[in-house]
């Protein structure tokens, strides 16, 4: 079979009517934005949580399973509330736990770094925020960091089974209209990412059992931001630059 030859219901970008091309190009523009976000929010809640900068396989064990030297507090004031406080006030805060977090040093040491700079946020009004008012709440987070609890998994990857879902059926119905040969080549990129939200969110579970799945949870998000950027790129670069082959330009209708 000639890899010129195409589907009888196949149609280019440039054989499309303008406002389609508009269509497309919009939603390629803010569904990027959008997923460049994504990625930047998954950095910035899991990077760092080894206490060594970028995001390592080590931070995906410690969001998932937990880790077996450090806490909650720990972790968050190694990674994603790092930055939320002086250096010196967080050394202090984490020598503390280390230290075996006793009740006395907490009211006369670290209470009043808590009310500075973290109760604003973490004072219980938020109830997706871990509560920091109190001895109470503080023994909730000084515990041994067992990782993302069930409950808080299940809510998640519903949402993100069918936002992504919906994310990658937009785009690769775009990227159908490209031109990229061979033809399992352009079928392949089109269905990896639903193989690999499948596998990545099962792996979060996985995760709390054997740590080796840390490791399918970096490839698979890795493959999936391979597979978006390359419908991405591909897709508007052929709607307004691509020359097409003879063979694919037909009688075009340049209207609405």
């Amino acid at each position: 079979m000639s890899q010129n030859r195409t589907h009888r219901l196949y149609r280019h970008f440039q054989e499309l009517p303008m406002s389609m091309r508009m269509l497309f190009t919009g939603t390629l523009m803010v569904v990027g934005l959008g997923y460049l976000f994504a990625l930047i929010y998954v950095y910035n809640v899991d990077a760092g949580k080894d206490g060594k900068p970028g995001l390592s396989v080590d931070d995906i064990i410690i969001s998932y399973s937990g880790s077996s030297e450090g806490t909650k507090l720990e972790a968050a004031l190694q990674g994603s509330m790092s930055s939320m406080l002086p250096p010196a006030e967080r050394t202090e805060m984490l020598n503390w736990i280390k230290a075996g977090a006793s009740k006395s040093e907490f009211e006369t040491q670290v209470q009043p770094l808590i009310e500075k700079n973290c109760l604003d946020c973490h004072d219980g009004s938020n109830p997706h925020l871990s509560n920091l008012d109190g001895w109470d709440n503080i023994q909730t987070v000084v515990e041994r960091n067992t990782g993302t609890p069930l409950h808080t998994l299940v809510r998640v990857s519903h949402i993100h089974l069918f936002g992504v879902t919906f994310i990658f059926f937009i785009m690769g119905f775009i990227f159908s209209h490209a031109y990229v040969r061979p033809v399992w080549l352009k079928c392949l990129v089109i269905f990896m990412p639903f193989v690999c939200i499948a596998a990545d969110i099962l792996s979060w579970y996985f995760t709390k059992i054997y740590s080796f799945f840390a490791y399918v949870v970096m490839a698979a998000g890795a493959t999936m931001a391979m597979c978006f950027a390359t419908m991405w790129f591909i897709s508007a670069y052929q709607i307004w630059f691509y020359k097409r082959p003879e063979f694919l330009i037909k009688d075009d209708i340049d209207s609405a």
